[in-house]
Order: C-alpha cells, then sequence, then structure tokens
C-alpha cells in the first residue's frame, strides 16, 4: 500500500517563541507557519537593547526582511530550504459576529452556505464565531494573537491549525476556543527526571578492585565491567560492604582514578558529590563544567572557592548572573542610580565570596590577596548583560543561575569562549524564574543533555544540601 502522505498543518506562533529562538519558523518541517501582525507589533518594544531578547527580535525582523523580498507578507510565500513549507503575517480582520456571516462550527455544527457557497465546517470544537477581545474584554496583544489564529481557522476550515506558545496561560486561553495549542518543543528534553547526573553509585564491585584502587590510585576502567558507565569525566562512588573509594574515569587513559578530599581556599567538600565537582572545577583538562543542585548544595560556593584557587592560571575571574526582576518588572522600578539597582541581583553572589573570606582572618594573607583582587577588577561579579560582548580569553568565567537562560543564550556564551579560558555553569533546573522557560526547555538543562560525554565537559549534580540543618528541612518537607 501506499504510504498516507502527512497531513500539512498551519503553526501560529505567538511572540515568545520568536524571542525563544528568532529561526523557530523554519523548524516545522514541511508545515506552514503563520505569523500575527501583532507579534510583530510585539517585537518592535524589544527590538532595542542588550539582552538575549532583543537579540533575537532583531535577527528575525532582518530574516522576515530577507524572506520577503519583493513579495507581500500576507501572501503565503515559500521558506528557504528543501521540504520546508510557506509562512505569512496574517493581518487583522473583523471578527465575525455571533449568528452573522460566518458559517457557525460551534461544537461540530455540520456548516452552512455562505454566499451561494457550502462551506466546509473547521474541526470538532473549535468556537470561530468568537471574538476573544470581546470575551476576556480586553484588547491585550494576547488576544489579538488568539484572534489571529481563530481567523486562520476560519480562512482553513479543512487544515489542523496549531497555536504555539511559551505562554501556559495563553495556551490555556487557545484550547477553551477549541483551538489545538501546544509549546515550542525545539530544544527542549524529553524527560528531565532522567537527566544525566555525572556520577554512578556502583554496589557491585568487588573489594579487591577498591583495595587495587587504594593502592595503585588507579584500574583499568575494562576492570568494572561496565562499559556503558565508562563516559569520559565521569564519576563513580564505588561500594562493597563497608568497603568504598570514589573514583574519576579518565578518558585520556581509559583508567577509574581515585578522588581524596582536598580543602580549596578554605573550603572541605562535606559529601561525594561535591568531592566531585571540586575535582571537575580544578581539572585544567575540563574547560566546560555544570553543576546542578538545589538552593544550599555549594555549587557557586565550591565554583568561586576553585576559582580563586586557580586565580594565577587565569588573567580574570568573571562570575556573573542573569537579572530576573521580581514579578518580571523592570529595574527601572527600583530606586537609586544603576549600581544600586543592580546590587539585590548581586548580593548572593557577593555572600559565597564573604563566606570564603571569612575561612580567613583579617590579617591573613588570602583575606588581602581577595580584597586586592575585587579592587583591581581580577575578580569581577556582574550582572551576565554587561559581561556580553566582552573578550573570553584566558578567563575562569561563573554563571550563576543558569537555568534562567535560554539554550540559546547558553550557546552564544560558549561560542565566545578563547584560549585558556573555563566556563562554569550552575543552576537548579527546577527553580525557573522566567515565565516562557521550564526543566525542560531551560539552556542549563539542554546544555546537560546535549554535551554530555565528551572530553572537554564534566556534569555533577549535587544531591545534599549543606547549608544548614533547617534549610535541609526546607528542601525535604516544604
Amino acid at each position: 500500500m501506499p504510504r498516507k502522505k502527512k497531513e500539512r498543518k498551519i503553526f501560529v506562533l505567538d511572540t515568545s517563541v520568536i524571542l525563544y529562538a528568532h529561526n523557530a519558523i523554519t523548524n516545522f518541517e514541511e508545515h506552514d507557519v503563520a505569523i500575527p501582525i501583532t507579534v510583530l507589533e510585539e517585537l518592535d518594544q524589544f527590538k532595542k537593547g542588550n539582552d538575549t531578547k532583543n537579540f533575537e527580535a532583531r535577527e528575525f525582523i532582518r530574516l522576515l526582511d530577507t524572506l520577503s523580498q519583493k513579495h507581500n507578507l500576507d501572501d503565503w510565500l515559500p521558506l528557504n530550504g528543501t521540504g520546508k513549507g510557506k509562512f505569512r503575517v496574517i493581518m487583522p480582520q473583523d471578527m465575525p459576529k455571533h449568528g452573522g456571516d460566518a458559517p457557525e462550527t460551534v461544537n461540530g455544527h455540520n456548516g452552512s452556505e455562505t454566499n451561494g457557497k457550502a462551506t466546509k465546517p473547521p474541526q470538532h470544537g473549535v468556537r470561530v464565531n468568537l471574538d476573544a477581545t470581546k470575551v476576556f474584554d480586553d484588547d491585550k496583544a494576547d488576544h489579538k494573537i488568539l484572534n489571529s489564529a481563530i481567523q486562520i481557522k476560519q480562512e482553513q476550515p479543512d487544515r489542523p491549525v496549531i497555536l504555539v506558545s511559551k505562554d501556559i496561560n495563553l495556551r490555556l486561553k487557545a484550547k477553551s476556543f477549541g483551538l489545538q495549542a501546544e509549546d515550542y518543543e525545539t530544544g527542549k528534553i524529553k524527560n528531565v527526571q532522567e537527566l544525566f547526573t555525572g556520577s554512578i553509585q556502583e554496589q557491585r564491585v568487588s573489594s579487591e578492585l577498591i583495595e587495587k584502587l587504594y593502592e595503585n590510585q588507579c584500574f583499568d576502567a575494562d576492570e568494572l565491567g561496565a562499559d556503558q558507565n565508562q563516559r569520559p569525566n565521569g564519576y563513580y562512588i564505588l561500594k562493597n560492604g563497608r568497603k568504598s573509594a570514589l573514583g574519576y574515569f579518565n578518558p585520556d587513559n581509559a583508567k577509574v582514578e581515585r578522588l581524596e578530599k582536598h580543602k580549596i581556599s578554605g573550603i572541605e567538600p562535606k559529601n561525594a558529590e561535591q568531592v566531585f565537582a571540586m575535582h571537575a572545577l580544578m581539572n585544567p583538562n575540563i574547560r566546560l563544567v555544570t553543576l546542578q543542585g538545589v538552593a544550599g548544595t555549594g555549587k557557586t560556593l565550591l565554583a568561586l572557592a576553585a576559582a580563586l584557587e586557580q586565580r594565577r592560571e587565569f588573567k580574570q575571574i568573571y562570575l556573573a548572573r542573569p537579572i530576573v526582576p521580581l514579578s518580571n518588572k523592570d529595574i527601572g522600578f527600583l530606586p537609586g542610580d544603576i549600581k544600586s539597582k543592580l546590587n539585590p541581583y548581586m548580593e548572593p553572589l557577593w555572600d559565597n565570596l564573604k563566606f570564603i573570606k571569612n575561612q580567613y582572618k583579617e590579617t591573613d594573607k588570602q583575606f588581602k590577596q581577595i580584597n586586592e583582587m575585587v579592587e583591581k577588577e581580577k575578580l569581577l561579579i556582574s550582572p551576565l548583560a554587561y559581561i556580553r560582548g566582552r573578550s573570553l580569553s584566558n578567563i575562569y568565567f561563573i554563571i550563576d543561575e543558569a537555568q534562567n537562560l535560554t539554550p540559546h543564550e547558553i550557546k552564544t556564551i560558549i561560542t565566545r569562549a578563547g584560549e585558556n579560558t573555563k566556563i562554569v555553569f550552575t543552576g537548579d533546573v527546577y527553580q525557573i524564574d522566567t515565565p516562557y522557560l521550564d526543566s525542560q526547555s531551560n539552556g542549563l538543562s539542554y546544555l546537560i543533555d546535549r554535551i554530555k560525554g565528551h572530553p572537554l565537559y564534566a556534569h555533577v549534580t549535587l544531591v545534599k544540601g549543606e547549608r544548614s540543618a533547617l534549610a535541609n528541612l526546607a528542601n525535604d518537607l516544604l
């Protein structure tokens, strides 16, 4: 039997999708893509600035301009690339009134006559006879975008029309009209519960193998008898009864090497995962590190301690984090100059630095060295937006709260790495502070999933909180 031809769909994209990935319209295979004119109006507000969303807005506008050379945007135009569909911009039309000329399509009505021509009803349950701005009594952009999807469904009643949005509430509103609505899936990992942890607890090893690790400090990785566990820069907790050891798979010699606890910049690791993290942060052959874990597991503290310990190996240490304003308000509403506005967002980073300084007396050489590094900007704590565009050569670069970055932002940062640069991303993939990201689509999850197994990369998931017994109680029970 001949293969059934795939049904071509029409995807209507909202502004959040474009700000997440400017090339989104090219990622729908042979299906067609429609952009409401309201999206272009909203992008106009984002085209100025240095944040990634500003970059995405500008790049999309340029892409649209290139695709529409000598054509009208309200016509279906071919997308560049083999097997691609078409796209168009949806211009607003008067929404049909209930009982007017538009075909009744509430809950699968059988159809009607329009201007003497039979009209095929749209998919079951689509409420194309309603105006979202009237239903929600609000003329805001989201409702205009919803009307555009309804309009396309009126024009193409025999084709599936899907509204694609990173905004959960807009998807719910679309579904209340009977429209299909989906999240933008490109760049989304399948199952965050199975995200790579970076370490394996192996309890079936022989006591002789553990003794060999202590005696020789290493053994051939093949002796573990589990090829699938021999991931470059992977870590092991080896156990047999009361005997245990910590190991590291060195991809250069294919051996499992023994790891021990070492105090770094006055900070001593308190559990196995912190030992693994310290090793990855201090290993000169590992140029990219991700640390994932809940609050209080020591991610940022360990990264900063390792950077200070290696201060002579790098020209500068950058410690940065994205600014995610409270309740999504712009920082402009805060009082004071720009430094005063940004201080609240940077304070957690300064707290980690103060904790390391407090491991020493004020008269100690190490205490004075840290103060001197800050004064001479050898150590720089700054919002991520202020570091974008700088040269990243000979830098130890720590990015905190990386779960609030998009995959494109993560890629942009890494591709700027020059010679002798080490980049460390820390964060908790379940603690998302931006409205259009989640545990599956944020940049940190994406990076861990895509780069695992590369010899230049190491990842450690920190599982035990070490901040205090009270903090652990909150993480476990609240």
